[in-house]
């Protein structure tokens, strides 16, 4: 029976045992985090270069991004390496660092997107409105707020789930740190704790979901009233990118933790756990770009000066 005092690293959950499988994964998961990379990269560049896109939905857009270069970058190239070198290890501190991070930047992002809720719901129900309620200081304020929580959300849930006693090995169920695998792990009633605290942080994460759903209602109830239809398809277009942001980051991720266990697997929980973890933040760049007409064209004048300096050069 091992305990936590003598765990120096865990065992994580491989996509495959044979080489060339490996190899693929490998592969995969570089095109996934290069295109993510270029993506955020991209959005972040282009927002701080413009300024005619020095408005709170881009401030915040730009939060987003830079999250999901975060979240992105704490678990996939841990997960690159692995299968290049055909290993499953990552130390007990290294384990601690990324379930920290990752719990950090998912906890800022959902709510860096009800955020984004909010302002699209001030911007379309109370126009008139938008320049006090959203401020420089007051975005800079909120987006403050968002990150603060989510530091003091990843500190007290990282802190409690490793000072968890552990005797069932040290094997992880996922292909990155979480803290339902360690728990797993855990021959205490202390994980009890824990769960407490996961409680309170689904019943948060709820509020924020109504906040989201009721905000949507009114924004389409607002944008049927308009009268042109050029003026309800601008509405929808600033609207629709983030509530596809939302579905996908909240479908996923409800899906991947309240599942029935009578079709949990290990290749399901695989995949699953990329959708949610992975997937967003490399499509989150394109959903955002598709229907923003203004992003498209600042990208495209960034890309072009970029170029036009290459040339020279």
């Amino acid at each position: 029976m091992s305990n936590s005092s003598s765990i120096t690293q865990f065992l994580l959950l491989p996509f495959t045992d044979t080489r060339e499988l490996q190899l693929l994964h490998f592969w995969l998961f570089l095109g996934i985090y290069l295109a993510a990379l270029l993506g955020n990269g991209l959005i972040i560049t282009t927002i701080a270069w413009d300024q005619h896109l020095h408005t709170p939905m881009y401030f915040f857009l730009l939060n987003l991004a830079l999250l999901d270069l975060g979240s992105i970058s704490t678990i996939v190239p841990k997960s690159i390496a692995n299968s290049l070198w055909d290993t499953r290890a990552i130390s007990y501190s290294g384990c601690a660092l990324q379930l920290f991070s990752f719990a950090f930047l998912i906890t800022v992002e959902y709510s860096m997107l009800t955020i984004m809720s909010y302002d699209r719901y001030v911007a379309i129900c109370k126009p008139l409105q938008y320049g006090t309620l959203l401020g420089s200081r007051a975005c800079v304020h909120m987006a403050a707020a968002a990150w603060a929580t989510g530091f003091l959300n990843a500190l007290l849930h990282t802190a409690n789930t490793f000072s968890l006693p552990l005797c069932k090995g040290n094997a992880l169920g996922q292909f990155f740190c979480e803290i339902p695998q360690i728990l797993k792990l855990s021959c205490s009633h202390s994980y009890l704790r824990e769960l407490g605290l996961i409680v309170v942080s689904v019943c948060l994460a709820f509020v924020c979901f109504v906040f989201i759903v009721v905000s949507y209602v009114q924004i389409l109830r607002a944008v049927l009233r308009i009268p042109s239809e050029q003026g309800r398809h601008k509405a929808f277009s600033t609207c629709l990118p983030h509530l596809a942001v939302v579905s996908l980051f909240v479908s996923t991720g409800m899906f991947a933790h309240l599942k029935p266990s009578s079709i949990s697997s290990p290749s399901l929980d695989l995949v699953v756990s990329v959708l949610y973890s992975v997937v967003p933040p490399a499509v989150n760049p394109l959903i955002y770009s598709m229907r923003n007409r203004e992003l498209k064209e600042s990208i495209r004048k960034v890309m072009t000066v970029c170029f036009s300096k290459a040339v020279m050069k």
